[in-house]
Formats: C-alpha cells, sequence, structure tokens
C-alpha cells in the first residue's frame, strides 16, 4: 500500500501549541500538542488516510497560520478553509454543529445536544465534542456546563477561557 503524506506544523498560541495537518489540500488536523489523547488521535488520521506526518510547508498551512494571527489579534475571522473530518459519522454531526455556533458565544452541552436532536445523548455529544481535532476552527471551545461553569477542553480550561474572552472583546 502505498503512503501519503499528512504536511504538518505547529503554531504556538498565548496558551501552547497546535499541531496543524493538511492532506491533499484539506486541514486534518489543529489541535493541542500536549492534549491528553494525542497518540490516538495521531494514530487515528494516519491510519485512516493511510499516511505518514511530515513536517513542511504548504499553502493551506501558511493560511491556516495567517488566520490564527489575526484571530489571536483579536479580530473576528470565519476560518474559510477546507476541512476533511476524520471520525464517525456521529463525530462528524457533531463537529459540523459546533461551526453553528456563533464567534463570541457560548452554549450548554445540553442545548446543544437539543439543537442538533440528540437532546438524551449529553454524554455522547460531549464525548463527540471532546473528541475534535480540529480545536478553535470547529469551536469546541464554545460549549460549556448548564450552570455556566467551563469544563473540559484539550488545551485545558486556562486555555478554553482565554479563547473565550477573546472572542468576547
Amino acid at each position: 500500500m502505498n503512503t501519503s503524506v499528512i504536511a504538518v506544523s505547529q503554531y504556538l498560541t498565548p496558551h501552547g501549541s497546535l499541531l496543524l495537518g493538511e492532506h491533499n489540500n484539506k486541514l486534518c488536523l489543529c489541535d493541542w500538542i500536549n492534549r491528553k489523547n494525542r497518540v490516538q488521535i495521531d494514530m487515528k488520521i494516519t491510519r485512516f488516510l493511510c499516511a505518514k506526518y511530515e513536517e513542511r510547508e504548504s499553502e493551506l498551512l501558511s493560511r491556516t497560520i495567517s488566520l490564527f494571527n489575526q484571530y489571536f489579534e483579536g479580530e473576528k475571522i470565519e476560518f474559510n478553509i477546507p476541512l476533511l473530518f476524520i471520525g464517525t459519522p456521529f463525530q462528524k454531526k457533531i463537529w459540523n454543529g459546533l461551526m453553528t455556533i456563533p464567534y463570541g458565544e457560548t452554549i450548554s452541552y445540553s442545548t446543544f445536544a437539543q439543537n442538533i436532536g440528540n437532546p438524551r445523548g449529553i454524554r455522547a455529544v460531549a464525548n463527540a465534542v471532546g473528541a475534535n481535532p480540529l480545536s478553535i476552527i470547529v469551536p469546541c471551545h464554545r460549549v460549556i456546563g448548564a450552570n455556566g461553569r467551563l469544563t473540559g477542553y484539550a488545551g485545558g480550561l486556562n486555555a478554553k477561557k482565554f479563547l473565550l474572552d477573546l472572542e468576547k472583546r
């Protein structure tokens, strides 16, 4: 079997580093390097794409980095880049749903579960949100606890708070 390449690059945010990955001109990875499930996520992506990570530049990664620079400068931007979701059909449904949460707004897990038609599946929804390999671009940081409390985030709660504060400015 021929192995293709996932071009990867690191991006340093104010709260840690992201690993960016591009395959066939689509972003397939934008995830926190120090994330707890880093190895499992990388294995899932490389296995699914029959590809290996290779540090290299690409137009899409450069464009993504440019958008992140604007985002972290506090500009309200749209991450209008082609994405490649690697997950189950249910996870993809959840990740597409996350893309509808407006910039600067938050939603509780229970309300989000109701909005996507799965009001009894809060735990399954939360697991799919947590499995998101495209952090920030697919804005899982905008999902919070029912009481307004910040709950789990792959980049850590400090990063989640920072992102929400950045978007509320």
